[in-house]
C-alpha cells in the first residue's frame, strides 16, 4: 500500500530524470484502491511541497526531488490522486489551494504545467463543497485569480479552466453572494472590464472556435454558460429588496446591471450550428436556459425583437408564397422538419402541392453560414449590431420542430420507450431535460408579444389546417406537440407544451378548446383550475384574431375532436320498412304509457297524432 509513497520519498535532488518520471507516472497511473488514504494524503502533500520548492523564481531554500521541468508529470499526479475524495481533501485546504493558484502562475510559460494545477483545484471545488468557500476567501484569492484568467485568455482550454473554476465557485447563493455582488459590480454595465462585456467576448470567440471545429472551444462555452446561469439567477435576487422573507424563484426580479448579456446570448443562440445525432444539445441547450432568466422588459425589448427583425412584421398566411425578400411564417419544412401544418401539405391532403420551400433544417444551415460571415469580423466591431438581426422565436421554433421530429419520428408515441432510450442514449439526459427549456421560452416570449403569439399560431395552427382526421395522429410539430399532452412519462415537458399552446393561443381556454379540440387540452385546463369545458368564445382573441368554428371551406369543426364533422348518411328504406319501424316506436311508447312511466301527454306518438301529423 506504500509503495508509492516510499518510492517518491526515495527520490533525491540528484536522482536521474527517467527515475522521477518513472515514479511520477506510476502514481498517475495507480489504480484507486493501491493506495489507503492516509499514504494517499500525504503522497500529494509531499509532492506539492516538492513543487513549491521547485517553483520558477521561487525563493525557497528547501531542496526539492523535482525540477521545474517536472511540473507537468508532478501536478498530473497530484490530479490523479485528487480524484479520491480523501486526496480532495488535503488540496482543498486554503494552503494547497494558494499554492496550486501560486503554480499555475510561475508556471505561465509552460501551458501544460499551468492547466495541471488549475485542473487540481477544480477537481477539487468539484468534489469537496468547503473548498468551493474556501476558494473565494481572501486569503486565498481565487476569485480575482480566475476572474483574469478568464478576461486575459483567448484559448478554448484556458477559457474552459476558467470558466469551471467560476462557475463552481457561484453555485451557492448563500456562500457566494458576495463574490458574485462583486463580480457584477466591480465595473459599470458597458465598460469593457464588466462581467458581462468580459463573457459577451468570449461567447463571441468560442463561437468562432465551434465553427471552426477547434479542440475545447463547446465544452468551454459549455462552462461558460453554466456560470452565466449562475450570475443571471443569483444576482438578481441578492439585490432584490422587495420582499427578504419571500422566497424568489427564477423570474421574480431582475436587475439591469445584467441587461448587457442578452444581445451576446441572442447572437450565440442565433449562430451556433446544428449538432448530430441530437439536434439539441450543450452548449445550445445553457444557452436556453440563460435566456430563460432574462425577462422580456421594455429595456430589453429592442434585444429580444430588433426593429429590422422580420419577428416584429405581420405573418404571411400559410397558404401564400413567401415574399423573396422576407417571410414571418416559417416555410414548410422540405427535409427532416415535419412541421407542414397546412392542409396542402397533409399526409391526406389529395389537393395540389405547393412550390417546395426550405425547411427548418435549410434554415439552420443558412444560419451556420451567415454566423461565420457575421463573426470573421474582428472583435473590435461591434457586438450589438449585426446585418442578420436575431429572430429568436423562428429559431426557436425550428429547434423545437427538428428535435421533436428526431425524438418522435413519424407518429410515435411520446410514451414509447425508444423515445427515452434515444434520449438518454444520445444525451444522457431525459426528453423532459432536454426539451423542456426550450418550450418555456417560447412560450416566455409568446406571453410577453402579441406579435409573436400570432406568428407562432400562424405556423403550428394555420387558417388551412387539415382538420379531415385527428389532430393528435397528425406526422407533424402539432400532432406531437397534442401526443405529449397525454404523456405519462414526460411529465415536465407535458405541461410546458400545454402552457405554450395556452399562451400562443392568448391564454384564453375557449380559444385553445376551439383550436385543437376541448377532448386534447381537457386534462390540462383540468390541472390549471378549469374544471368545466369551457364556453365558445364570443369573440376576437385580445390579438384579434377569431377562434374557429368552421373549416376554411365551411364545415363544422367539432368542439370536442377539433376535426370538421362529418355529415351524417342519408338512411335508405323503403316505404314498408318505414311502416314498420313506425308500427314498433307506436308499441313501444304505447307500452310505457300504460305502464305509468310515461305520461300521456309526454308521448310524442299521441301528440303527433292529435296535431293530424300522422295519418
Amino acid at each position: 500500500m506504500s509503495k508509492f509513497l516510499n518510492a517518491y520519498t526515495a527520490l533525491t535532488p540528484t536522482s536521474p530524470r527517467s527515475d522521477v518520471a518513472q515514479v511520477l507516472q506510476s502514481i498517475t497511473n495507480a489504480l484507486p484502491l493501491q493506495i489507503d488514504d492516509a499514504k494517499r494524503a500525504d503522497l500529494i502533500q509531499t509532492i506539492i511541497d516538492d513543487l513549491i520548492a521547485a517553483k520558477p523564481n521561487g525563493n525557497s531554500s528547501k531542496k526539492s526531488r523535482l525540477s521545474s521541468k517536472d511540473a507537468a508529470p508532478a501536478l498530473q499526479a497530484v490530479k490523479s490522486l485528487g480524484k479520491n475524495p480523501a486526496g480532495s481533501e488535503v488540496i482543498a485546504s486554503a494552503a494547497n489551494l494558494s499554492a496550486l493558484l501560486s503554480l499555475a502562475r510561475a508556471h505561465k510559460d509552460d501551458q501544460e504545467a499551468s492547466n495541471e494545477a488549475i485542473r487540481c483545484v477544480a477537481n477539487a471545488m468539484l468534489l469537496v463543497d468547503q473548498a468551493r468557500t474556501t476558494f473565494i476567501e481572501k486569503q486565498v484569492g481565487g476569485g480575482d485569480f480566475a476572474l483574469d484568467l478568464l478576461e486575459k485568455s483567448a484559448v478554448p482550454e484556458r477559457i474552459f479552466l476558467a470558466s469551471r473554476l467560476l462557475f463552481l465557485s457561484t453555485v451557492s447563493m448563500m456562500f457566494a453572494g458576495d463574490f458574485i455582488r462583486s463580480l457584477v459590480e466591480a465595473k459599470p454595465p458597458g465598460h469593457p472590464a464588466n462581467i458581462m462585456e468580459i463573457i459577451g467576448g468570449k461567447l463571441d470567440v468560442l463561437t468562432r472556435g465551434i465553427l471552426t471545429g477547434t479542440r475545447f472551444a463547446r465544452e468551454a462555452m459549455t462552462d461558460l454558460l453554466k456560470f452565466t446561469f449562475n450570475l443571471l439567477l443569483h444576482y438578481p435576487k441578492l439585490v432584490d429588496d422587495s420582499n427578504k422573507n419571500e422566497t424568489k424563484v427564477m423570474g421574480d426580479c431582475w436587475s439591469d446591471r445584467l441587461d448587457g448579456i442578452l444581445p451576446y446570448l441572442l447572437r450565440t443562440f442565433n449562430t451556433l450550428p446544428p449538432s448530430f445525432p441530437a439536434p439539441l444539445t450543450a452548449p445550445m441547450t445553457h444557452v436556453i436556459h440563460s435566456l430563460i432568466t432574462i425577462p422580456v422588459s421594455p429595456s430589453l425589448r429592442n434585444a429580444w425583437f430588433p426593429p429590422n427583425s422580420t419577428s416584429r412584421g405581420s405573418p404571411v398566411p400559410s397558404s401564400s408564397k413567401p415574399s423573396s425578400t422576407s417571410s414571418d411564417v416559417p416555410p414548410k419544412a422540405s427535409r427532416s422538419s415535419s412541421s407542414s401544418s397546412s392542409q396542402s401539405n397533409s399526409p391526406t391532403s389529395s389537393g395540389p402541392s405547393k412550390d417546395p420551400k426550405p425547411g427548418a433544417f435549410d434554415r439552420a444551415w443558412s444560419a451556420l453560414s451567415a454566423g461565420r460571415r457575421s463573426l470573421s469580423h474582428s472583435r473590435s466591431s461591434s457586438p450589438h449590431a449585426s446585418s442578420n438581426p436575431v429572430d429568436v422565436l423562428l429559431r426557436a421554433y425550428d429547434l423545437l420542430d427538428v428535435s421533436l421530429n428526431h425524438y418522435m419520428p413519424g407518429t410515435l408515441e411520446p410514451d414509447d420507450g425508444a423515445v427515452r432510450e434515444k434520449c438518454r442514449s444520445e444525451t444522457d439526459q431525459s426528453l423532459d431535460d432536454v426539451m423542456t427549456p426550450l418550450a418555456v421560452l417560447i412560450t416566455k416570449i409568446c406571453q410577453a408579444d402579441e406579435t409573436s403569439r400570432v406568428r407562432m399560431r400562424a405556423w403550428i395552427l394555420p387558417d388551412d389546417l387539415d382538420r379531415t382526421s385527428p389532430l393528435e395522429g397528425r406526422a407533424d410539430l402539432l400532432g406531437r406537440l397534442l401526443r405529449l399532452l397525454a404523456s405519462v412519462h414526460h411529465a415536465k415537458l407535458k405541461n410546458a407544451v400545454g402552457e405554450l399552446l395556452y399562451a400562443v393561443c392568448d391564454s384564453d381556454a375557449s380559444t385553445l378548446a376551439s383550436y385543437v379540440g376541448y377532448g386534447n387540452v381537457a386534462g390540462f385546463l383540468f390541472n390549471k383550475g378549469i374544471m368545466s369545458a369551457p364556453p365558445p368564445p364570443g369573440g376576437p382573441s385580445s390579438s384579434g384574431a377569431s377562434a374557429p368554428t368552421t373549416t376554411a371551406s365551411g364545415v363544422p369543426i367539432n368542439p370536442i375532436t377539433g376535426i370538421a364533422e362529418k355529415p351524417a348518411p342519408p338512411i335508405e328504406m323503403s316505404d314498408e320498412e318505414k311502416e314498420r319501424e313506425a308500427e314498433k316506436l307506436f308499441v313501444l311508447f304505447d307500452r310505457l304509457e300504460k305502464s305509468g312511466a310515461l305520461p300521456k301527454e309526454s308521448n310524442p306518438i299521441r301528440k303527433a297524432i292529435q296535431e293530424g301529423k300522422l295519418g
